[in-house]
């Protein structure tokens, strides 16, 4: 199984040293005959406005929107879940909409606001560190969509079918764990609670429900 990485801007590079530390084989991609030699995409994070950009322009959509339509895994972090999110927040844009979220961009605030936190997950009994760097917030969620990974009351790792969306960058970590997720999840071997499973999940239902409100400002300090 080839895992494809979007190399058009962003931390791409830092995805690809992760996958080398787990022995995965994977392909840069940045033109529609790369993606039609992958069979699962991550999308890092970077400029979701620039990202999009390209993809339309260079014919890389139409490439991604047939990988989704055969049942490939994807996996965005931060720019790359807002461009996998259904509908996109302050401002509004377009974006894939494969994953049944709604995201509201930079609202952990400015680049000076980043910050790296830990907190408990499903994929591990130890926390799981996480960095923030001007990350979005998912606002709301699918009935399908499962929670597995809170930092401060709101989901920051989320599984919708084959799609895995993380506010934070694992890839800037040395934590192999949510990578390791997406490889079983993108081989059919990742179960719903975070576990493997012998067989993959069937894609969830693509009406939206609104997340409770989470009182206060954002955990991480805006300066």
């Amino acid at each position: 199984m080839k895992i494809g990485i979007l190399a058009v801007q962003g931390d791409y590079e830092a995805h690809a040293r992760m996958l080398e530390r787990l022995g995965a084989d994977y392909l840069l991609v940045r033109t529609p005959e790369d993606a039609g030699q992958v069979e699962a995409v991550i999308l890092p994070g970077g400029e979701s406005t620039t990202m999009l950009k390209f993809l339309k322009e260079e014919g890389l959509e139409e490439a991604l929107r047939a990988l989704e339509a055969r049942g490939a895994a994807f996996f965005g972090t931060c720019a790359g879940a807002i461009l996998l999110a259904r509908a996109v927040r302050a401002p509004a844009q377009e974006s894939l909409g494969f994953a049944d979220l709604v995201i509201t961009r930079n609202a952990y605030g400015r680049q000076v606001a980043s910050e790296v936190r830990s907190a408990p997950s499903k994929l591990k009994a130890e926390p799981l560190e996480m960095v923030f760097i001007r990350a979005p917030w998912i606002d709301e969620m699918g009935p399908g969509v499962e929670v597995l990974a809170r930092e401060g009351g709101r989901p920051v790792l989320v599984r919708d079918g084959r799609m895995l969306i993380a506010t934070f960058h694992p890839e800037l970590t040395e934590d192999t764990t949510v990578h390791e997720y997406f490889l079983k999840l993108a081989a059919g071997r990742a179960s719903r609670d975070g576990s493997e499973s012998s067989a993959s999940n069937s894609t969830a239902s693509k009406s939206i429900t609104s997340q409770p409100s989470i009182a206060g400002s954002s955990p991480i300090p805006r300066r």
